[in-house]
């Protein structure tokens, strides 16, 4: 399953996507997040279903000092090439 995120909030200098980064390896997730220009979040995540839908539940949350308006999760339905482990990927 693979899962393309957007997440809005106070998601930024919150340590949400170290924090993301971290839950995905820690799962054997593969894919990237990163911050964008608009201070938003986004990954790309992919793995088990029943993994990557835990780091969808857990993107709802975040963080301790995050705040998360919205979570948006749209599958991705055409393959997508990924490196088999996690990465932080430069703001966009």
């Amino acid at each position: 399953m693979t899962l393309h995120f957007s997440i809005t909030g106070r998601v930024q200098g919150v340590s949400y996507r170290a924090t993301f980064a971290a839950q995905a390896r820690a799962m054997g997730l593969s894919g990237w997040v990163r911050n964008r220009r608009d201070g938003s979040v986004e990954a790309l995540v992919a793995g088990a279903s029943d993994k990557v839908e835990y780091l969808r539940r857990w993107a709802e949350a975040g963080p301790p000092l995050a705040r998360v308006d919205a979570v948006q999760a749209t599958p991705v339905e055409e393959a997508v090439a990924l490196d088999s482990k996690f990465v932080i990927a430069p703001t966009e």
